[in-house]
C-alpha cells in the first residue's frame, strides 16, 4: 500500500539567470513498510526532496501525499500537528536539548503533542539500541554515535507512520553507522516503519530495501 508520494514535484529558487531547478517534476512512490534510499551528488535535491516529503518547506508546484493526506491542503498548524504524530525526522546534528536527559530528550515530541508516553515502548528501544544504561545521561555525555541513536529512538518514539532521515550516518564511523544502519532497519521490520532516507555512501545504500538515484533536481531512472 503506497504511504508516501509526490506527483510532478517542483521546487524553484531564484528567477531568470539565476534560477535554480532544486526539484524539477520529481514523480515518486513509497509502499507501508519500505526502506528507501536516496542518493545523488551534493547539490542534486536530495535533502530538498527530503525536507518536501516532510513538510518543512512548500514546493513551487505539484503535490506530496503523505499517510493518506495531501500536505498541501492542510494549515501551518494542521501541519506541524499532522507532523509530530505520523513523520518522524533525524537529521545529521542530532538536536537533543542540552539540559535534558536521553529520556527526557526522547519522549519531548510525544509530551509537547499532550499525549503520555508509552514508557514500556521507549524502554524497549532504548534497549535495542543500547541505551538501556544511559537513560539519565545528559547528551554532552555521550559519544556521537549515542547522540544519533538517541536521535534514533526520539523520533520512533511517537510511533510514527513515516521516518525521515537526513544522512544519519554522515558524523560517525564505520562501526558505529553499521550500529545506526541496523536499528533504522529493524524499526522497518519490527514496527512496519517507512523508512526514506538520505545518504552520499553507496555502501550504506546497499543496506535499504531500494534506492533510488536523483541528479539535477531529476529521478535517474
Amino acid at each position: 500500500m503506497e504511504i508516501l508520494s509526490a506527483r510532478k514535484l517542483k521546487k524553484y529558487y531564484g528567477e531568470g539567470d539565476s534560477l535554480v531547478k532544486a526539484l524539477d517534476g520529481v514523480d515518486l512512490s513509497v509502499e507501508q513498510g519500505e526502506f528507501v534510499a536516496v542518493v545523488g551528488s551534493s547539490g542534486s535535491g536530495k535533502s530538498t526532496l527530503l525536507h518536501m516529503l516532510g513538510g518543512l518547506d512548500v514546493p513551487t508546484s505539484g503535490s506530496v501525499c503523505a499517510a493518506g493526506q495531501e500536505l498541501s491542503k492542510l494549515s501551518e498548524n494542521e501541519l506541524a500537528i499532522f507532523r509530530r504524530r505520523k513523520i518522524g525526522f533525524v537529521f545529521q546534528d542530532y538536536n537533543l536539548l542540552p539540559l535534558l536527559n536521553v529520556y527526557e530528550n526522547i519522549v519531548l515530541p510525544t509530551q509537547l503533542d499532550g499525549r503520555k508516553p508509552d514508557r514500556a515502548f521507549v524502554e524497549e528501544l532504548l534497549k535495542r539500541l543500547g541505551l538501556a544504561d544511559r537513560q539519565e545521561a545528559l547528551p554532552n555525555c555521550l559519544s556521537g554515535g549515542q547522540q544519533q541513536r538517541v536521535a534514533i529512538a526520539r523520533a520512533l518514539a511517537a510511533k510514527p507512520a513515516i521516518l525521515l532521515a537526513d544522512e544519519p550516518t554522515g558524523n560517525l564511523d564505520t562501526r558505529t553507522s553499521q550500529e545506526v544502519l541496523g536499528v533504522l532497519k529493524a524499526a522497518s521490520e519490527c514496527y512496519s516503519q517507512t523508512i526514506v532516507m538520505i545518504t552520499h555512501n553507496p555502501e550504506i545504500a546497499q543496506l535499504a530495501g531500494r534506492i533510488i538515484r536523483i541528479e539535477d533536481g531529476k529521478i535517474c531512472e
